[in-house]
């Protein structure tokens, strides 16, 4: 087997094409890369949809995971069972802390190249810029945006610290890693094969679950201690601001009603 880390073979869309044309056997896109591919697959990325982990695993490893897997083999992929974590996403600023969807008028945030982000952040009343992570850091700095969205790992590792004071804990989004394969060769591999693969992956998810969840609880003490502060914020406002503006609606009219249905089976109703 040959491991190319760090973007060796270009960036994740073009590995998303390798994957698909067998290039590559193996893939562990973000579900937001998958969804340039398989829009669906950005389900998991509604705002304030999973109030905590509990109802993630519920709906990943339940009814609204087997749907996306289900859209992405349409695709010529094939999906693992078992979802990996990236993380509950969360706000920092440089400017007051963020305490309720109040906060977020006018609020010059970046936000990933994503529609689903955009169109969240634009309904709370903020200022969304797309930006690429690369450019994050300078315009934080230079003041091109005041405000930034990440897990708390990632701010941890660009130094974001550096330039934002307060981070408030929102968890308004939830990312994961789907493991996939290109659907001619796993289709091609003696079904032997295809379970020893599959238990090996699925424990090893399980396991990085774990593992993500202790580096999150050292990650916020190591943050404190540079200087960032944390406080806890009003969700249910941001989840009533959503709704008001239309941004539930809209998705579920994305999604779709059968999608849409799986999800607020496990998170209530949200539209």
């Amino acid at each position: 087997m040959l491991i190319f880390p760090a973007n060796q073979l270009g960036g994740d869309t073009d590995m998303l094409s390798q994957v698909r044309n067998g290039a590559l056997t193996f893939f562990t896109p973000s579900a937001l890369v998958i969804a340039t591919l398989v829009p669906v697959a950005a389900i998991n990325a509604v705002g304030f949809a999973f109030k905590d982990y509990n109802q993630v695993w519920a709906a990943m490893d339940g009814p609204v995971g087997a749907f996306v897997r289900k859209a992405i083999a349409d695709s010529r992929l094939h999906a693992l069972e078992t979802m990996w974590d990236n993380g509950f996403r969360q706000m920092t600023t440089s400017g007051a802390p963020i305490q309720s969807a109040d906060s977020m008028k006018g609020l010059k945030i970046r936000v990933p190249v994503s529609p689903i982000s955009i169109s969240m952040f634009s309904g709370l009343g903020a200022a969304p810029a797309s930006l690429q992570f690369s450019e994050v850091y300078t315009a934080l700095q230079t003041k091109v945006v005041d405000a930034q969205e990440n897990p708390l790992p990632i701010i941890q590792v660009a130094k974001l610290y550096e330039v934002q004071s307060s981070c408030a804990l929102t968890n308004h989004i939830w990312d994961g890693y789907w493991f996939i394969a290109n659907g001619r060769q796993w289709a091609g591999m003696p079904g032997d094969v295809q379970e020893i693969v599959s238990r090996a992956i699925n424990e090893a998810g399980l396991k990085q679950r774990q593992d993500i969840k202790t580096l999150n609880e050292s990650v916020q003490a190591d943050l404190q201690s540079k200087g960032l502060s944390f406080n806890q914020c009003d969700t249910e406002s941001f989840r009533a601001r959503l709704r008001e503006a239309g941004f539930y609606k809209e998705w579920k009219q994305k999604f779709g009603p059968e999608a849409w249905g799986h999800l607020e089976s496990v998170v209530g109703t949200l539209a």
